[in-house]
C-alpha cells in the first residue's frame, strides 16, 4: 500500500475566487481479484430502483439564478518604502524640497482595474429574496442578477455573513419561482442529489451525484463549517447555487470545492437548509447573524487519541467518538456549566455528536440565550449538564450591526491640499459633530481621523466596516487616532455601549 502527499485546494465555487491550500494523505489501494472459489455466494438480491432525475432537474432549474459582481476600476491609496531614501534624503531637513528620509514610508495613488466575477443564487421567495454565497457578493459595486428565463434585474445585498459564508440579496420582482426547502437534517448519506447552478459560464447547468457525507469539517479558521459532502461535479460559478434532492427540493447551497487541481476531480460541499434558515431569519429580523458561543476549544477524540499517540502516550477516554475539550474559555456558557479540560462531550439535546461538524452544525443553528443539555464523560463516567449559549461579546443579548450614526458625526476624505499641507497621505476629517458617541469623548469638528483600532481608515466604507466589526466584539470601543488642523497629534477613546 503506498503512501502519497497530494497538494489539494479548497475553492470556492465563484469565478473570481481566493485559493486556499491544504495537505492531505491519501491512500491508494491495489485491489486483487478473488479467485472464483473464495467468491461469495449470493442467493437474494434487493430488486434495483431506478432513479429518475429530470423531475428534481425540472422543479429546481427556474430557481436557480445566475449573479454577475462587477468591482468598478477605484483609484486607492497604497503605502510603500523608497529603499534609496536614505541615500538621497536631504541632509538639510527638506529645505529643498527632498523626501523625508529615515526610511520612512510615502503614499502613492494606483488605479485598480475594473473586475468582474460570477456565480450562482436560489430564489427561496416568490417576492425576490435570494440565498448565494458571501464570496460570490463580496467587494460588489453592481449586482445583476439573471433569472433562467434569461430576464435580468438588478440587486442589493440585505445581509452578509463571511463566518458561514452565506449572503442574501433581493431583487425588486413578484410571482417568482421559489425553490421549495427541505430539512437538511434528513437527508441521508448515499442518497441522489443534483447540483444546479452556472459553472464556468455554462448556464444552468445541472450534474447529479450522491451524499458522500455529512456534517463535514473544512477546519478554515473563523468559518463556522459542516457541510453536506457530495460527488456530484461542482466547479467554479457553482458557487450559491442548489443541491437538491430527488424531489427538486432544497438541502445545500453549493460553496466550495475539494480536488487536486481546482477543477472537479474530487468533492463539493454544500451548506446546509439547516444552517442557511438560520442565517436567513437573523438577517431578516436582526440585520446581522445572532453568532451562539458554546465556548469551548477542541478536537474529535480520535484526533486527539491519534495525536497523544505519536507523542508516546496511551490514553483511555471511554469513547472514540466525540468532542474532546482543550480549553474551556474564561466566562463562556461551558465554563458557567462546570465543564473543564479533559471532558469528552457526546450528546447535544440528545443528539449524538461523534464528531466536531456535529458539534458545529447543532450550534450554527442557535442563538445566544437559547438553552441545551449537553451529555458527556468526565473520567469516563457518563454526566449531563444545561447550558445557555452566549454571543461573541460574552451576554446573551441581541447583536446588531452598529451603524455610522451611533457616532453621530459627518465625514469627508482629507483634500490633496490638506494631505500637502499636513504630510500626510490619507484620512477622514470629522466636518460636523451633532452628537452621539464622538461628542461624549470630546472628538472636535475639523480633526481628522487616520486610525481607528490600529486600522488605516481612507474612506467612509472604512470608517463604517470598524465600527460594524467594534459593536459585535468583547470590546466595542474604538481607538481613534488622528491630526487636529494644525498638525497636532490626537488620541481619543469612544465607547460604542454605555457603561
Amino acid at each position: 500500500m503506498d503512501m502519497k502527499k497530494i497538494i489539494n485546494i479548497a475553492v470556492p465555487t465563484s469565478a473570481v475566487v481566493a485559493i486556499v491550500f491544504s495537505v492531505a494523505a491519501f491512500t491508494k489501494t491495489n485491489a486483487a481479484t478473488p479467485e472464483p472459489s473464495s467468491a461469495p455466494v449470493i442467493t437474494s438480491m434487493p430488486a434495483g430502483q431506478p432513479v429518475d432525475l429530470t423531475y428534481a432537474a425540472e422543479k429546481s432549474l427556474p430557481s436557480v439564478v445566475y449573479i454577475k459582481n462587477t468591482q468598478n476600476s477605484k483609484v486607492q491609496t497604497v503605502e510603500y518604502s523608497d529603499p534609496f531614501e536614505d541615500f538621497f534624503s536631504d541632509p538639510f531637513g527638506g529645505f529643498f524640497g527632498r523626501g523625508q528620509g529615515n526610511g520612512q514610508r510615502r503614499q502613492r495613488q494606483v488605479q485598480t482595474p475594473k473586475r468582474v466575477g460570477a456565480g450562482s443564487g436560489v430564489i427561496i421567495s416568490a417576492d425576490g429574496y435570494i440565498v448565494t454565497n458571501n464570496h460570490v457578493v463580496d467587494g460588489a459595486d453592481e449586482l445583476l442578477v439573471t433569472l433562467n428565463d434569461n430576464k435580468e434585474y438588478s440587486a442589493r445585498i440585505i445581509g452578509a455573513d463571511a463566518t458561514t459564508d452565506l449572503a442574501l440579496v433581493k431583487i425588486d420582482a413578484k410571482n417568482l419561482p421559489a425553490i421549495q426547502i427541505a430539512n437538511s437534517d434528513d437527508v441521508k448519506v448515499g442518497e441522489w442529489v443534483l447540483a444546479v447552478g452556472n459553472p464556468l459560464g455554462l448556464n444552468n447547468t445541472v450534474t447529479a451525484g450522491i451524499v458522500s457525507a455529512k456534517a463535514r469539517s473544512m477546519q478554515e479558521p473563523g468559518k463556522v463549517t459542516s457541510m453536506i459532502q457530495t460527488d456530484a461535479a461542482i466547479n467554479q460559478g457553482n458557487s450559491g447555487g442548489a443541491l437538491v434532492n430527488v424531489n427538486g427540493q432544497l438541502i445545500g447551497i453549493n460553496a466550495m470545492i475539494y480536488s487536486q487541481t481546482g477543477s472537479n476531480i474530487g468533492y463539493g460541499f454544500a451548506i446546509p437548509t439547516s444552517i442557511m434558515n438560520k442565517v436567513v431569519d437573523d438577517i431578516k429580523k436582526y440585520g446581522t447573524v445572532q453568532r451562539a458561543m458554546i465556548g469551548i476549544q477542541g478536537s474529535d477524540v480520535n484526533v486527539y487519541v491519534d495525536a497523544e499517540k505519536e507523542k508516546g502516550n496511551e490514553v483511555d477516554l471511554g469513547t472514540m467518538e466525540g468532542i474532546y475539550i482543550a480549553q474551556v474559555i474564561e466566562d463562556g456558557a461551558a465554563a458557567d456549566a462546570g465543564l473543564k479540560e479533559g471532558d469528552v462531550i457526546t450528546h447535544i439535546d440528545g443528539q449524538k455528536v461523534p464528531k466536531f461538524g456535529d458539534l458545529t452544525g447543532i450550534i450554527a443553528q442557535k442563538r445566544p440565550g437559547d438553552k441545551i443539555t449537553i451529555t458527556y464523560l468526565r473520567n469516563k463516567q457518563k454526566k449531563t449538564t444545561s447550558l445557555t449559549l452566549k454571543n461573541e461579546k460574552g451576554n446573551t443579548k441581541v447583536v446588531k450591526d452598529a451603524d455610522l450614526d451611533v457616532l453621530g458625526g459627518q465625514f469627508r476624505p482629507v483634500t490633496d491640499s490638506q494631505k500637502e499641507q499636513l504630510n500626510i497621505g490619507y484620512g477622514l476629517q470629522v466636518t460636523k459633530v451633532s452628537g452621539g458617541r464622538l461628542k461624549d469623548a470630546g472628538v472636535p469638528q475639523g480633526f481628522i481621523i487616520q486610525r481607528v483600532n490600529d486600522t488605516s481608515i481612507k474612506t467612509i466604507n472604512d470608517l463604517q466596516d470598524i465600527v460594524k466589526s467594534a459593536s459585535k466584539s468583547k470590546e466595542p470601543v474604538l481607538w481613534i487616532q488622528g491630526v487636529y488642523p494644525t498638525g497636532k497629534k490626537g488620541y481619543f477613546t469612544v465607547p460604542l455601549e454605555d457603561e
